[in-house]
């Protein structure tokens, strides 16, 4: 289902799905004598709607539990060793294949770039020192336009998945959303092609996140031996048809991306871990290490061999590398002032560039309704704004004669460089130039540039620093692959070396150092990471002396920034309606029980263990529920008396039903089956497809008057909790172990009382979908 739509998905359908049926239930607690201290509506209601990429879609819960039926148990005991060895071996060698194509793909996605651009700016380079202002312009802009209108047409037409980052989507799936279609072959073709094109552009936008989502789009892939129309069948690969194995390869996925992005290994495991990681594990640790480290091979060897000037324009760029490893960093008491300020200004400018940019996300929502070309002319609008500020902001700024004891340094008439002359005479240098007309990388480089005091005037870098404020706040969210990181980082730097100018007098710490400061403050600021980022930047600038003032200045950014509003991840994941579970529950669900949201539910669904075929059919097409508690009647007391008890056998998943009755498993008379039996039939491996609809599924009149032993697909061991258990505490459990669904038992048992209370869900441990529940509460926190 496509729908070109971003309104924030609460607000659309939230009335009309509901977790547990649509039917009204009259509130028995309408009497006042009877009202409870939190006086609730009838249902909790839950929405099934969410962006994904540019996509409206109908999202599920993943399954990382494990589901301990007595087909898994058999299965897992009859494994021999050479299985066991097969499985690990199959994991190592999954995380050292996703490392490798990541860092190949990563690889030739900074060689296009660093050609197509350096191919672009060598020809404006000679328009304009020819003095064909206008011609140049127009081949700027014509170029511009092309690269950006590939890149925005796949994504349109073929791939609305790979809009945007993708880490937002990557950090639900990982906290356990299904993200429909986020991980497919076309989307990671799109994502490859679009980067290339969308920086190529000049765009204010990095390859970074795009690099994150491609990783995981390589982990997804292989995990499942291809995409959904073309898998391969090697048997080897039936270890991975389960969402816990895949959650893991993805996780080491993402993590690769983000070494590729700033040849950062341990940043990119840090970053797993502190940014998008829900689950995390001592063995998941290692395998995401290894992966980032056979990413830092390939990049060493592709920066080697084109090092010998083998590839074209590319050299040693196409890396954000800022090696200031030869820059001796001394700083004071009387520094630390200054470099707090950095802290405390990245901070506000964080948290404002979060609420900005969720304006504008919500205006290009109301543009984007309106069609595929509506998304496509932003694209281009966007891309024309650009080009005219990148061609003729530079004119704007004085020349500067060269130093010289530069020598041949400056100025530079090439494709890089920190002193480009653009359209000055001789020996002299136009500074602004050299931050605009030159890839984002090299404009990184060039502002990180240390001792070089005098290089910049303060009005080019006041110009700068407006400029990719402005820029990067109106190009994220148009429809082609873009990352946060890189214009946050040019933005970062251009205040921070202001500052740097402006403490001149005071202090003694290099201007190229505060732009490095005030590139990681403003991420912290913006994004709210602090000991990845720490760890990124060290690895970039490759000094540890900065290591003292970088975790100062990104503990000081972050702390300020909390205080305004979340981190950027957090808005757009809230914007797009996916339903992602913070680890820090609200304050007043303690003051709430997991039975009051049971009762604020419809009334629970149940299957008996020997179930008619007509009842399971008339359960699966009446409801949308994934899961269903079995229950078994008649079970002795424990205490022997007369009367039997219903007892919760378990849990059987939605997709478990429809396997069984793809296959037509039936009985024909109520009993119980033998193991065997079930195993003639079925493995652990056919119970984890999720393919097929009970729509699909033709079932004569003789086929529905069977039965279906489903005990052998149950879940004997599913998660369950006191119903006077709080919702703070369920949310917690619900969110660490990875829960689909999470049964609530009373609290007191016996003859008479049923064995389950109700269902919890992902959507129903939302705040957002209490409060509608619950007034009471939303009034109080008013």
């Amino acid at each position: 289902m496509e729908e070109n739509s971003m309104a924030n998905t609460e607000e659309t359908a939230a009335t009309t799905q509901m977790e547990q049926g649509d039917e009204d239930v009259l509130d028995p607690e309408s009497n006042p004598l009877h009202e409870p201290l939190l006086k609730r509506s009838p249902t909790l209601t839950a929405n099934h709607l969410a962006m994904v990429g540019a996509k409206v879609s109908h999202i599920e819960s993943l399954d990382y539990e494990i589901i301990e039926s007595d087909l898994f148990k058999h299965d897992w005991r009859s494994r021999s060793n050479a299985e066991v060895l097969q499985y690990i071996f199959l994991k190592w060698t999954m995380a050292f294949l996703v490392g490798l194509l990541t860092g190949v793909i990563a690889s030739l996605i900074n060689l296009a770039i660093e050609n197509i651009a350096g191919m672009k700016m060598l020809l404006i380079v000679r328009l304009v020192r020819e003095k064909r202002y206008m011609t140049g312009f127009a081949y700027f802009t014509g170029i511009n336009l092309a690269l950006t209108t590939v890149a925005a047409a796949l994504c349109v037409v073929f791939a609305p998945t790979a809009a945007g980052p993708g880490i937002p989507e990557i950090k639900a799936y990982l906290n356990g959303v299904n993200t429909p279609n986020m991980f497919g072959a076309s989307t990671l073709i799109v994502k490859i092609i679009g980067s290339i094109g969308a920086v190529s552009a000049g765009l204010d936008l990095g390859k970074e996140g795009p690099l994150v989502h491609i990783g995981a789009c390589l982990a997804s892939l292989l995990s499942q031996g291809g995409s959904d129309k073309y898998q391969l069948k090697w048997r080897w690969l039936r270890y991975y048809k389960n969402d816990r194995d895949r959650r893991d390869l993805i996780t080491s996925g993402a993590s690769s991306g983000v070494c590729a992005a700033f040849r950062s290994p341990i940043g990119g495991v840090l970053f797993a871990l502190e940014e998008v990681a829900t689950w995390w594990r001592s063995a998941l640790l290692w395998r995401t290490f290894f992966s980032t480290a056979v990413v830092v091979v390939v990049l060493r060897g592709f920066m080697e061999a084109c090092n010998s000037g083998k590839c074209g324009l590319f050299g040693r760029g196409g890396l954000i590398l800022f090696d200031v490893s030869d820059v001796t960093v001394t700083y004071h008491a009387n520094d630390l002032i200054p470099v707090a300020l950095v802290g405390i200004i990245g901070g506000v400018l964080g948290s404002l560039y979060n609420h900005l940019l969720h304006k504008v996300l919500r205006l290009y929502n109301m543009i984007n309704e309106k069609g595929r070309m509506a998304k496509l002319l932003l694209s281009l609008s966007v891309c024309i704004l650009t080009s005219v500020c990148l061609y003729f902001l530079p004119f704007l700024a004085p020349c500067t004669p060269c130093d010289p004891s530069l020598g041949a340094a400056c100025p530079t008439t090439g494709r890089s460089g920190n002193f480009k002359q653009f359209n000055c005479p001789n020996g002299y240098y136009n500074d602004l130039a050299s931050l605009l007309h030159a890839t984002n990388d090299d404009a990184v480089r060039n502002i990180f540039s240390t001792s070089t005091p005098t290089e910049f005037h303060v009005i080019s870098l006041l110009i700068f620093f407006m400029l990719y404020w402005v820029l990067g706040l109106f190009t994220f969210g148009i429809a082609v692959p873009s990352g946060l990181f890189l214009p946050i980082i040019l933005i970062g730097s251009g205040y921070g070396r202001l500052i740097g100018l402006a403490m001149k007098p005071y202090t003694k710490i290099d201007q190229g150092l505060y732009a490095v400061l005030g590139a990681a403050a403003l991420m912290s600021g913006s994004m709210r990471m602090t000991v990845s980022l720490c760890v990124i930047f060290l690895e970039l600038t490759n000094n540890l002396l900065l290591l003292p003032i970088t975790m100062f200045v990104l503990l000081i950014a972050k702390t300020v920034g909390d205080a305004f509003n979340p981190s950027i991840y957090e808005i757009i994941l809230d914007l797009k309606g996916l339903p992602f579970l913070e680890p820090n529950p609200e304050p007043w669900m303690r003051n709430l029980s997991v039975g009051e949201l049971a009762a604020a539910k419809p009334n629970v669904v149940s299957l008996q263990v020997i179930e008619k075929v007509s009842r399971v059919v008339e359960v699966l097409r009446s409801t949308s529920h994934n899961g269903f508690p079995v229950v078994e009647q008649g079970v002795p007391s424990p205490i022997g008396r007369p009367l039997g008890v219903t007892e919760l056998h378990g849990l059987v998943l939605r997709s478990h039903l429809i396997q069984v009755l793809r296959k037509k498993w039936f009985l024909k008379e109520r009993r119980r089956t033998e193991g065997w039996e079930v195993r003639e039939m079925f493995t652990s491996v056919d119970l984890a497809q999720r393919e097929g609809r009970i729509e699909e599924i033709e079932l004569t009149g003789d086929d529905m008057e069977m039965y279906i032993d489903l005990h052998p697909f149950t879940n004997t061991t599913p998660y369950t909790v006191v119903e006077s258990m709080s919702v703070a505490k369920a949310v917690v459990l619900f969110r660490q172990v990875g829960l689909r669904h999470l049964l609530i038992i009373p609290k007191y048992q016996g003859a008479g009382i049923t064995p389950i209370v109700g269902i919890l869900t992902r959507q129903d441990l939302r705040a957002h979908n209490i409060l509608g529940a619950f007034p009471r509460i939303a009034k109080k926190k008013r």
